[in-house]
């Protein structure tokens, strides 16, 4: 996270390749093994919706990965595969750990849950797309951010 001018060209391509090109190869190398029926799950961010400052790589790359699940939804349904994705907001994750109290007072402002997600909520999230109780889910998105991306 950083504003736009600092951004070198080596970083940027290192975040689209971790963030975007690394899970768009995975899914390739691993068509061959996967079953009919499958489900993938990408993990996207509320930070591809909402324009949030100095956000603009991590959330162009986050953007991407639900964007890719919606086109390869697309285009491996025929094969019996379903491909979604879960877009997580602020989640209580070691990250936190090098927040000052107002810097998370700030953040837990703007989610109209009051609180951060915990990595259980999104992994919940997670379990559900990948089970057959949402095998009508093809291409979409679930956001897990506590009403944060509907302000």
């Amino acid at each position: 996270m950083k504003p736009l001018e600092q951004w070198e060209e080596a970083a940027f391509d290192h975040s689209f390749a971790v963030n975007l090109k690394g899970p768009f190869f995975l899914v390739k190398a691993l068509l061959p093994i996967l079953a009919n029926p499958s489900s993938i799950v990408l993990m996207a961010s509320i930070n591809g919706h909402i324009g949030m400052p100095t956000s603009s790589v991590y959330a162009a790359t986050k953007a991407g990965m639900a964007s890719l699940a919606r086109t390869l939804s697309g285009e491996l349904i025929s094969r019996g595969i379903r491909v979604n994705a879960v877009s997580p907001g602020p989640i209580r994750t070691p990250l936190f750990n090098g927040m000052s109290e107002d810097q998370l007072r700030s953040l837990v402002a703007q989610i109209p849950a009051g609180r951060p997600g915990h990595p259980r909520e999104v992994a919940d999230a997670v379990v559900f797309l990948a089970s057959d109780e949402s095998g009508f889910n093809v291409g979409s998105e679930i956001t897990v951010d506590g009403g944060m991306s509907t302000l």
